[in-house]
């Protein structure tokens, strides 16, 4: 498609998290990362070389990929006014061939970016993309891989660059297939209870050294 690198990615977090008191979200703490480091981390450790956060800028350890910070205009427009932002400060000609698109509140990020890149090579070349589906199978358009030509054509379309637009406007005319994941993958952290859970799920996973000696 272009110069860029092969994978990208878009992390959003910046939401106003109502129904957590406004906390900051991105920063909040779970199995001793925050929600926003775990993202990161998941984008990097799958390959994306281009890396934006739309949000405001917030401490973030060294991910080994340089972090591009940029916000809607105005801030809280929503996350396709996050995306259609995002995709606007990359220059067509430095922009990746595909773009992974994670909200900045899924305490497994790392499994759900390992499960939407593992297959890239092999999407048919009509394929704009593919994206998870929760529990229900409803799909979850902010846990997916686009092709970033196709989201790029499809931004102007939306009005006032994406302002309370639904995600699923910005992905209408795009062919998605939808991904069925284990029903962890695609909880997020939206409530108190919500965060509780994913912590109890940390605090009760064997650690990588018990995990090393337990007997095969």
């Amino acid at each position: 498609m272009s110069a860029g690198p092969r994978l990208g990615a878009i992390v959003l977090a910046g939401g106003r998290a109502t129904r957590l008191d406004g906390a900051d979200k991105p920063l909040l703490d779970v199995g001793g990362r925050s929600l926003l480091a775990r993202a990161a981390d998941a984008a990097v450790a799958v390959g994306a070389a281009d890396l934006t956060v739309v949000g405001p800028e917030s401490p973030l350890d060294a991910v080994g990929t340089p972090v591009r910070w940029v916000r809607e205009d105005p801030p809280f427009g929503g996350p396709a006014a996050a995306i259609v932002a995002a995709l606007a400060a990359t220059a067509a000609a430095e922009a990746p061939e595909w773009t992974l698109v994670l909200a900045g509140d899924l305490p497994h990020a790392d499994e759900a970016a390992r499960l939407l890149v593992a297959d890239l090579d092999l999407f048919p070349a009509d394929t704009d993309g593919v994206c998870l589906a929760d529990a229900s199978g409803r799909p979850q358009w902010l846990t997916g891989v686009y092709r970033t030509r196709a989201l790029r054509e499809a931004a102007p379309a939306l009005p006032d660059r994406g302002r309370d637009a639904a995600v699923r406007a910005l992905l209408d005319d795009l062919a998605v297939a939808v991904l069925r994941a284990p029903a962890h993958v695609t909880d997020d952290v939206d409530t108190w209870e919500d965060l509780h859970r994913a912590r109890r799920r940390f605090a009760s996973a064997p650690s990588p050294s018990t995990a090393e000696e337990a007997p095969r």
